[in-house]
């Protein structure tokens, strides 16, 4: 390791201007030894896995730190990353990196979720299908001349097709459509093809919840998605607990069953002769309008609620919900006769009883079948209604699925510490007192190239009167010294559509709001016209990467507290007062500091990078809480007038002329 990335060391060579970097040689090291150390515990209990976490802040090269240990290992090593950019990033640049380096090729594979690869046996079933044959379609004739060329039929290669085509989802490979070893085309299965390359592979490259997926899958006894390893290392680890909470959660939608319905009446023009066809046509159509019926009776506001509130509050829940359990019921028999003189159509029959089995587990009609565990809510969005039960800590799960069954796991983010402790990610994930832990602090100069603005006293905290206009003017004045070139995050839509529509009054440089346009188009006008700003919320606080002169400052509106409102954030603040602690300190501040690091960490990309970095809440210093905020940020300097900021950018374009 040390001479792999040693100045005048083989990764030298291959990578114009390279620095040697110390932090990221510790890290690689680090990860060497934990991987080559001996198995700690005993297969199948919790204590089997042995984990490392390892925080490393922006500039540290994290990535190359483990895929040089992980490969030079000889293990089978899973990398799970939760963005499409990183896993793209590794795949097409940082292993391709490490091939030149070392002179030969890596046994590397990236894994999707089945949904983004073509179905061969959908394909034909669509090509062929008489609306298609009698009138032609272009796209079809795009795909089939892809076919000839695709390896694994992945759609990401089809550059051309819009992200909301329709046609994808006809032809993908969703799970819950496979017919496994009884389709016509499973000699030929794109899908099986890309498991025999992964299973001879070193290093597999997939996302979170492709991952989550196949420990679901393994805990529920169906098979499993991913070969044996043995290490995995989860980048962006900070997402872990969300998407496992997704992942050994239940859940019912309606677009579930109309999913299932779609498929049914598709598969019976193919199948069944007139009569049976139109019969279970029938019955299908008939459970779809109950299930219409059945989502008009919630609520018409957006959002997520508790289910067992409203359920309290409903004395017709009963009678409702069993309309739709009785429907599915009588559905999933239907199926199951037609499946047994047609094999293939037992995977309907499956999807109708799972269904029919999470509506009875998420629904409450048995009180006897209720978990003390979980906490019920339903979301309503625009056109669609879901049911969920979702598990309080999934610590007990990740013990029971994860930790009992991987050798090795490594945990790694920028950022995994609050105040500089991990007492919050190991509680939330379940990982015992005795794990080893790196932290490594960035090695961008913060001190001399950024500085930190929180409006001086007498600036309004947010829930008093006056925030709003005090925001906007703030906002205004900083965009101003920076000369555009910001971008301005948000906690709530509402906080960004007020200061959009102010700042569109006022400003003479282009305003970009998200919502306006895609993400991906957002992103490159932001990069190309570089007096702009950039408005955002949610998505936009990780996993943007602007280095150089487009950006200048990032702006935030609020300490990023979470809705407290939520059903599952309310259950599981509840849960640690019971345990004794304090939810507020405990749960939410731990929360607040992590997507506020990440927030922050959008303006220095590179060592040449600097700027202004500005959370426009006087709560960082009028509450107590606020030191364990200051504590987590990079160490730049803090001013309170804006006078200072404009020092500060003069001397900043002093010392780069």
């Amino acid at each position: 390791m040390n001479n792999f990335f040693a100045t005048g060391g083989p990764l030298s060579h291959h990578i114009s201007h390279y620095e040697s970097r110390p932090d990221q040689l510790l890290m690689a090291r680090k990860i060497a030894s934990f991987l080559a150390a001996p198995e700690g515990g005993l297969a199948g209990t919790p204590e089997y896995s042995d984990v490392l976490v390892v925080e490393a802040e922006t500039g540290i090269g994290k990535s190359l730190a483990y895929l040089v240990p992980a490969i030079a290992s000889g293990m089978r090593v899973v990398v799970s990353t939760a963005t499409i950019n990183l896993q793209d990033q590794l795949i097409e640049k940082e292993i391709p990196l490490l091939e030149k380096v070392l002179g030969r090729e890596v046994a590397a594979v990236c894994v999707k979720g089945r949904q983004n690869y073509l179905c061969l046996h959908r394909w034909y079933q669509h090509r062929y299908s008489p609306q298609i044959s009698l009138v032609g379609d272009e796209e079809c004739d795009k795909i089939e001349g892809w076919l000839a060329e695709t390896e694994f039929g992945d759609r990401a290669e089809l550059d051309w097709l819009a992200d909301r085509a329709p046609l994808w989802p006809k032809i993908s490979a969703h799970s819950h459509q496979c017919l496994g070893s009884d389709c016509p085309e499973w000699s030929n299965c794109l899908v099986n093809k890309l498991r025999k390359r992964a299973a001879s592979a070193r290093i597999l490259v997939v996302n979170h919840h492709l991952y989550f997926s196949d420990l679901a899958l393994r805990q529920r006894g169906f098979g499993e998605i991913l070969p044996r390893h043995e290490a995995v290392i989860f980048d962006e680890a900070h997402h872990l607990e969300g998407v496992a909470t997704t992942f050994f959660g239940t859940s019912f939608s309606q677009y579930q069953v109309y999913d299932l319905i779609s498929d049914i009446s598709q598969q019976a023009e193919v199948d069944l002769e007139v009569e049976e066809g139109d019969r279970i046509i029938g019955t299908a159509s008939g459970m779809r309008q109950r299930v219409d019926s059945f989502v008009a009776h919630f609520p018409p506001q957006r959002g997520r609620f508790s289910l067992l509130e409203f359920v309290r509050a409903n004395d017709n829940w009963a009678a409702e919900i069993q309309l739709v359990v009785d429907g599915l019921k009588r559905l999933a028999d239907d199926l199951e006769a037609i499946s047994r003189r047609h094999e293939n159509w037992q995977v309907l029959t499956d999807r109708a009883g799972e269904i029919h089995q999470n509506l009875c587990f998420v629904g409450l009609l048995d009180p006897d079948m209720r978990s003390s565990s979980h906490v019920y809510w339903y979301e309503k969005r625009e056109r669609a209604v879901s049911l969920s039960a979702t598990p309080v800590n999934v610590s007990e799960d990740l013990q029971a699925s994860l930790y009992s069954t991987v050798p090795k796991i490594i945990l790694t983010s920028a950022t995994l510490s609050t105040a500089g402790s991990f007492d919050y990610i190991r509680r939330r994930l379940g990982l015992g007192d005795d794990i080893e832990a790196l932290q490594l602090k960035s090695p961008f100069d913060y001190a001399s190239r950024t500085c930190f603005y929180v409006p001086g006293s007498g600036f309004p905290e947010p829930s008093t009167p006056g925030y709003d206009d005090a925001l906007c003017e703030q906002v205004e004045g900083l965009v101003k010294i920076t000369r555009g070139r910001a971008l301005v995050l948000f906690t709530s839509f509402r906080g960004m559509d007020l200061v959009a529509e102010y700042l569109t009054a006022k400003l003479n440089y282009p305003v970009l709001v998200q919502g306006t346009a895609s993400r991906t188009r957002l992103l490159e006008r932001f990069r190309a016209q570089t007096d702009s700003v950039l408005l955002a919320v949610a998505s936009f606080w990780e996993g943007v990467d602007i280095v150089g002169e487009s950006l200048s400052g990032v702006i935030i509106d609020k300490l990023p507290f979470e809705v407290p409102t939520d059903p599952v954030v309310q259950a599981r603040m509840q849960a640690i007062r019971e345990d004794g602690g304090n939810p507020f300190f405990d749960f939410q501040i731990p929360r607040a500091v992590l997507s506020l690091r990440q927030g922050v960490g959008r303006l220095m990309r590179s060592a040449s990078d600097g700027g202004l970095i500005s959370v426009l809440d006087a709560r960082l210093f009028s509450k107590r809480y606020g030191s364990v905020f200051l504590k987590s940020l990079p160490p730049s300097p803090v001013v309170r007038e804006m006078v200072e900021i404009k020092n500060f950018f003069g001397m900043l374009e002093e010392n780069q002329n």
